[in-house]
């Protein structure tokens, strides 16, 4: 422990613990936070590199975690959250749908999207982590640590040695190579909101726009271009949209709205390379057949990588990706948990580890490792899947689209409905309701859907078939609960 100094004020939000015992010491939250203020009152003069608590990774997960914390009343003095972002956590969606939005159509800006406003929650902005006593390390992330010790140390240099680790690091964009051309003036990736502030100005200059990938950062940035009546392409590998989740009759539909929209779409075509113009500045797209597409703006999104950065040796999953977790999203090393895009658990009701990169399992997995950390709580993690996506928000466009899935997208499939005004697909194995997509439900048939399908009940697939509408479909499979 550091020597106590006169000559040095507290610091903000330091601990004044010194991690030596059980690293999975659960504290009685009264009775320490008693034991901390009356430290802090009578030591006032004392700062060393302890931290009780550290969260790496100030994305939304992150961000959550520490709002638990704070329920807990163990936020205050003991909380240190180290960032390579220079803003508090936010909800990260917002930054490949409202925040594209041409100024004209009232995009999305901070602080109006800090987290937890996503889930209804008070919104976190730096002020409120300074109120409660949460140390924020910005723009300073962590290079290495150090397990025995139980230290890390970030890239300025800072040491800081902690009692209970959470990585929350999140994940990284795919990229393409420089050799052929992924790093170019005017070729953009999106992760932060750097990355979407970059293309933003682009997109202010831009004429012709092409976009790489066709999952949900393709299709929520090419909706976004659309409201900047952009010249669009999207362009993608696979036979059709969103190939992961979508049914070629579903992904069909969605490829019809957005030619109706203008942009104009690429299928099973691969990328060469992208060509910089005379300016240095990407100018086209050269495709696997030769062929070339005209672009000043290209934006990559062909998935994520799970930023494990320094942490490898805490323990990786080879098949899954990610740092493995048990159902308490602890490491195999005492004290360090995992959470978020980064954590490889186990998916309970499926029996099998997954990764999940999503804002509603960041939201999750950090409450139910905090709780887990600060409390009795033993009850392992049983997540239940759900992905959304909403495009075509802007005002003036013509049909907002926002659909929601939850479940299993494995097994048969129904679809009912002719997309206008709504549509639904259900995914039935061995006669069971696995997953249900619904595209324009009402708030109470989306209220529905998780339930559906973390039941999994047994429905009549010939009857289901059948259905009119959309709202008969779901009445058929309500009932079979």
């Amino acid at each position: 422990m550091a020597a106590i100094s006169n000559s040095l004020p507290l610091k903000h939000g330091l601990s004044l613990w010194c991690p030596q015992s059980s690293a999975l010491h659960r504290p009685n939250p009264s009775s320490s936070l008693l034991t901390f203020r009356t430290f802090r009152r009578c030591y006032a003069a004392f700062a060393n590199d302890n931290r009780e608590y550290v969260i790496v990774g100030g994305g939304n997960a992150a961000g959550y975690a520490a709002r638990t914390f704070v329920e807990h009343g163990l936020a205050d003095g003991r909380l240190c959250i180290v960032t390579k972002e220079a803003y508090a956590p936010y909800e990260r969606p917002a930054l490949t749908k409202a925040y594209l939005f041409p100024q004209d159509k009232k995009p999305a800006r901070l602080p109006g999207f800090h987290t937890c406003v996503g889930s209804g929650g008070e919104r976190q902005t730096p002020e409120w982590y300074k109120e409660k006593g949460i140390e924020m390390l910005y723009e300073d992330p962590v290079k290495s640590i150090d397990i025995e010790q139980q230290t890390l140390t970030t890239n300025s240099g800072k040491l800081l040695k902690y009692g209970s680790l959470i990585i929350a690091t999140g994940a990284t964009a795919s990229r393409f190579p420089e050799k052929i051309g992924g790093n170019l003036p005017g070729v953009h990736y999106i992760r932060d909101v750097a990355d979407a502030d970059s293309l933003v100005s682009s997109l202010e200059k831009a004429r012709k726009v092409v976009v790489v990938g066709g999952g949900y950062i393709g299709m929520e940035v090419a909706a976004a271009a659309v409201g900047w009546q952009l010249d669009t392409t999207i362009i993608f590998p696979e036979d059709h949209l969103l190939q992961r989740l979508f049914t070629p009759s579903l992904a069909r539909r969605y490829e019809e709205l957005y030619q109706k929209n203008g942009v104009k779409i690429l299928k099973g075509s691969s990328i060469k390379s992208l060509e910089a113009g005379s300016n240095g500045h990407v100018a086209s797209v050269k495709l696997g057949d030769g062929s070339t597409i005209e672009a000043d703006t290209v934006v990559i999104g062909i998935g994520a990588k799970p930023a494990v950065g320094p942490f490898e040796r805490v323990g990786l999953n080879t098949e899954v990706g990610g740092i493995q977790v048990d159902g308490l999203f602890r490491t195999s090393v005492p004290g360090i948990f995992a959470i978020g895009d980064v954590a490889a658990f186990p998916l309970k009701i499926y029996n099998r580890i997954a990764r999940v990169e999503h804002v509603d399992h960041a939201r999750r997995s950090a409450q139910h490792c905090v709780k887990a950390l600060l409390s009795a709580q033993t009850h392992t993690y049983d997540y239940l899947p759900y992905f959304y996506s909403r495009v075509f928000e802007y005002e003036g466009s013509p049909r907002k689209v926002w659909w929601q899935f939850f479940g299993d997208n494995v097994g048969e499939t129904v679809e009912v409905g002719n997309f206008d005004p709504k549509i639904a697909t259900f995914w039935i194995e061995s006669g069971k309701l696995k997953g249900v997509l619904l595209e324009s439900g009402s708030p109470e048939e989306f209220q529905l859907l998780p339930t559906l399908a973390r039941s999994q009940p047994v429905v009549d697939k010939a009857k289901l078939q059948k259905a009119s509408s959309v709202e008969e479909a779901l009445d058929i499979v309500k009932a079979s609960l």
